[in-house]
């Protein structure tokens, strides 16, 4: 979320929020139209089908679902916590929550677990306990999960002499990169058509990039950099969830930073500010990237595109022997200030059982956060000829760690942001990441 929200405008939205709350019968707030919010536009049709399913189970509500791309979604939502317009659900992040809790734009929901019955065990493991705020109240119902792969163009490794089975066993170092870079590299290819481990290779012109970029990465590195940095020892924070203390200025860090860095500047991936503005997927689909490393949630995207046969590898083992995928899971939430609280309630209980999750499996779009219905998501992707095990081992073997989950969440992604772009960009060195470490853990002093 940009840094956009002042104490004043923090103060608004929270008396906006509660005096909206307060302001509504319990017959209104049990019938009528709710509003829910989501971000991804190719999980909308499995949602409607969810929503137009709840309405025939509960003829006395109705949801009418708004879908806004990433950015547009959560500057609107804060301007509607500010303006008492804010939906009455919305589709939560776990990067979001830990201040919107903190500022009362949230509705416990632990009365619906407990009325609803549901059994929080039923969850992959450890999706339910992160929508546990430092307060002890629910949150968040989980929605789904995400781990990370690397997507590659089938027929560049091929042209390349690499073998799939090659890519499903990488080994990565920040010391020289391991087979990782060695893949990379050979992946790699100018203008004139040297791969970027041969002499006379180009870099300053190339045509084919062995790596995908999608940014910075920012404070979490979710796609960039945490599956690789996350396998030397290193971790974000002191603990996960709510930890006080940041980890950037850690050496182990650092040395996985330059290597990342050195990618662009030896070629093998896209400079920083040529990224500005282009959809890594669609740059991988004109044939401008050989792998891109992204999370589950583009399956779909990928395995659409026309023309390209694509595989999908399991991230590289790393130096300590395992490999590494941060583990994000999205969940429901109540806004505080609805005046349909009962009605929302039963909402967030309907997206969060078999009932509505099934039917998203169904899609074969993303892995819905009940373990029988991601089960169900894995044989709907392999029906339609898609090996989504990549994903799925990280879970399966716990070489997952958790998106950082603390206060502040804003402030520190406002300071680390301009900081991981420095570095990515070749302007600056990992090790100027200390000082910016030391301004985000002033944050929890």
């Amino acid at each position: 979320m940009k840094k956009s929200l002042g104490a004043v405008a923090v103060a608004a939205a929270v008396a906006l929020s509660l005096s909206a709350c307060n302001g509504s019968s319990s017959e209104e707030s049990a019938k009528g139209e709710i509003s829910y919010w989501l971000w991804d536009a190719n999980q909308l049709p499995a949602y409607q089908q969810c929503a137009d399913d709840f309405t025939k189970a509960n003829p006395d509500v109705t949801v009418k679902i708004t879908q806004r791309g990433w950015d547009d979604y959560w500057s609107t939502l804060t301007n509607g916590f500010v303006g008492g317009t804010a939906p009455d659900v919305f589709t939560n992040h776990l990067g979001r929550y830990g201040e919107l809790a903190e500022n009362n734009q949230l509705l416990p929901i632990d009365d619906a677990v407990e009325q609803n019955n549901i059994d929080l065990s039923a969850y992959n493991e450890g999706l339910a306990d992160l929508w546990v705020g430092q307060d002890g109240k629910r949150y968040g119902l989980p929605k789904d999960w995400d781990t990370i792969g690397l997507f590659y163009n089938k027929a560049m490794l091929a042209a390349a002499g690499i073998s799939e089975d090659q890519m499903k066993d990488l080994t990565w170092n920040p010391e020289d990169g391991g087979t990782y870079e060695k893949v990379i590299a050979h992946l790699t290819v100018d203008n004139s058509g040297k791969r970027g481990d041969e002499p006379g290779f180009d870099k300053n012109n190339v045509d084919v990039y062995g790596l995908g970029l999608n940014g910075g990465g920012d404070s979490s590195g979710q796609t960039e950099w945490s599956y690789l940095t996350n396998t030397t020892g290193w971790s974000h924070t002191d603990k996960n969830p709510w930890g006080t203390h940041y980890n950037y200025d850690d050496p182990k860090f650092q040395a996985s930073m330059d290597w990342f860095a050195g990618l662009a500047d030896k070629g093998y991936m896209p400079k920083l500010e040529t990224t500005v503005g282009a959809a890594m997927a669609d740059t991988f689909a004109a044939g401008k990237s050989a792998i891109n490393a992204h999370g589950s949630w583009m399956i779909g995207q990928y395995t659409g595109y026309q023309g390209i046969e694509v595989g999908i590898a399991p991230t590289p083992v790393g130096p300590q022997g395992e490999r590494a995928s941060m583990f994000n899971g999205l969940a429901d939430s109540i806004w505080a200030g609805t005046e349909k609280k009962d009605a929302a309630t039963k909402w967030v209980a309907y997206l969060a059982s078999a009932d509505c999750q099934d039917v998203v499996a169904s899609k074969a779009v993303v892995f819905p956060a009940l373990k029988a219905s991601s089960d169900k998501a894995a044989e709907a992707f392999a029906a339609k000829g898609v090996d989504v095990t990549a994903f799925t081992e990280h879970v399966k073997n716990k070489t997952t760690f958790l998106y950082p989950i603390t206060d502040n969440t804003a402030k520190v992604k406002g300071i680390m942001e301009p900081a991981m772009d420095a570095v990515v960009s070749g302007k600056a060195p990992a090790s100027s990441l200390t000082a910016a470490n030391e301004q985000v853990n002033a944050l929890f002093k």
